[in-house]
């Protein structure tokens, strides 16, 4: 029953910045890990970067020091800022929620529609 609606993507070139958002229903939102995962075209989906519900994050490798994840609990949403983006960034974008209030694990099960981004060189 939890939705999740991403929006913000677009078509920018290398080193340019986009600020993506995930917009969330649920009564217990705050309670809700939260991630961001990237799908690009024939590749596994792969995880970008994660938000706790206590706050703590975590991120790819390939996107440390590049992105950031962000929670507004009021307004129930999650934002992935990313800076420096490179063509390898393409992908299309999915927010992903553990519905499960307060977990100490991270097992989604909700999943927006994605948006698309693509850097251009």
């Amino acid at each position: 029953q939890v939705q999740l609606v991403e929006s913000g993507g677009g078509l920018v070139q290398a080193g340019a910045s986009l600020r993506l958002s995930c917009a969330a229903s649920g009564r217990t939102f705050s309670g809700y890990n939260m991630g961001w995962f990237r799908q690009a075209p024939g590749k596994e989906r792969e995880f970008v970067a994660g938000i706790r519900w206590g706050g703590r994050t975590n991120y790819a490798d390939s996107v440390k020091g590049r992105f950031t994840i962000s929670r507004d609990n009021v307004q129930k949403k999650v934002y992935l800022q990313m800076s420096s983006l490179k063509p390898a960034d393409t992908a299309v974008y999915y927010c992903a929620a553990d519905t499960r209030p307060y977990t100490a694990e991270e097992q989604y099960n909700a999943w927006g529609q994605g948006t698309q981004v693509t850097v251009s060189s």
